[in-house]
């Protein structure tokens, strides 16, 4: 029996997809702050022993909280969204010995006010 010879197809080429160069977005604009976070509150005594009594933004507040947690090394070491608190913070935090990052600041906002 004789066999067919078959063809062998030429390989095909993939043609390279070519893009129009694409036009420059325009770069987004720089958000703005929110003027109501940008507002000065006033914190209360409890936690003004620890922040300070000035008046300051909400977001300079919590910043100064976290440098006073970490210069005093109160971050849980196994858990690091846990707080320790020490005498200073306890009476911040309602009297909670260990409190989470989030409800950190739950508790922070009862002694500020606008």
């Amino acid at each position: 029996m004789a066999k067919k010879a078959t063809k062998a197809k030429p390989a095909a080429k993939k043609a390279a997809a070519k893009k129009a160069p694409a036009a420059k977005k325009p770069a987004k604009a720089k958000r703005k702050p929110n003027p109501a976070l940008m507002k000065p509150v006033q914190p209360d005594a409890v936690l003004g022993a620890v922040v300070g009594t000035k008046p300051a933004p909400r977001g300079q507040i919590t910043k100064k909280l976290w440098d006073y947690i970490k210069k005093n090394g109160l971050q849980d070491a196994k858990n690091k969204r846990n707080i320790n608190a020490d005498d200073a913070l306890k009476a911040v935090f309602g009297g909670k010995k260990t409190v989470t990052m989030f409800e950190m600041t739950k508790l922070v906002s009862n002694h500020i006010s606008a």
